[in-house]
């Protein structure tokens, strides 16, 4: 599997974010973005999601538009946003069974409870959301990837509202996806271990992108 960007410009409003922008992802590999506020990071992430579409460039998967696979396309990504994309009237459970069978797969209630359990979330999975706090809130999104078949994770700041303890378990979670053949990107302004080691990185605000490894 390989993520293909080709010449990539976005745009908003009147406002070009990045042109020219270019770069390969393949399995086993991390890509960090970098850049200041409003250098168009998630922009970048929604367009590669295909939430945005870009005014000029290409971005394949295995060779081919995403834009012609679309639903297949989105069956091998998982997506983690700013906001937890969770139901406060739904407890942590439902929440997570929802989100599963969303991207088309069922690991059976059994699973979802050991992937509660392992993020932390202890005894709370039968709470309805609206009564946990925010760092609980991140853990209830956060479930889904011990649960996620998908081999592409585009994560937004993922590690905000977290405790240390849980940083460190996110950590070590999304690099045993990329351990085990799958593919990352993510973006965060928390310095973490993951973040320091052998990635590729992404930086945005000049009118190219600079990539790099680490």
């Amino acid at each position: 599997m390989t993520l293909q960007v080709n010449n990539l410009q976005c745009i908003r409003g009147d406002r070009e974010l990045f042109s020219g922008l270019s770069f390969a992802l393949q399995q086993k590999q991390l890509l960090m973005l970098e850049g200041a506020n409003g250098s168009g990071k998630t922009t970048l992430l929604r367009t590669l999601c295909g939430l945005y579409l870009q005014e000029q460039g290409d971005i394949l998967w295995d060779g081919v538009s995403i834009r012609k696979l679309d639903d297949q396309y989105r069956q091998e990504l998982l997506y983690l946003g700013h906001y937890n994309a969770i139901k406060m009237d739904l407890t942590a459970l439902e929440n997570l069974r929802i989100n599963t069978l969303l991207g088309g797969y069922n690991p059976g209630d059994n699973a979802l409870m050991q992937a509660l359990d392992a993020i932390g979330l202890f005894g709370f999975e039968d709470y309805p959301t609206r009564q946990l706090s925010q760092g609980q809130k991140r853990r209830v999104a956060l479930a889904r990837l011990l649960v996620s078949k998908q081999k592409l994770w585009i994560l937004d700041e993922p590690f905000v509202a977290l405790d240390v303890a849980a940083v460190e378990l996110l950590q070590n979670i999304i690099a045993a996806h990329v351990d085990a053949g799958g593919m990352a990107i993510l973006t965060t302004h928390q310095e973490v271990p993951l973040t320091t080691g052998a990635v590729k990185r992404l930086r945005l605000g000049e009118k190219q992108g600079v990539l790099a490894d680490a």
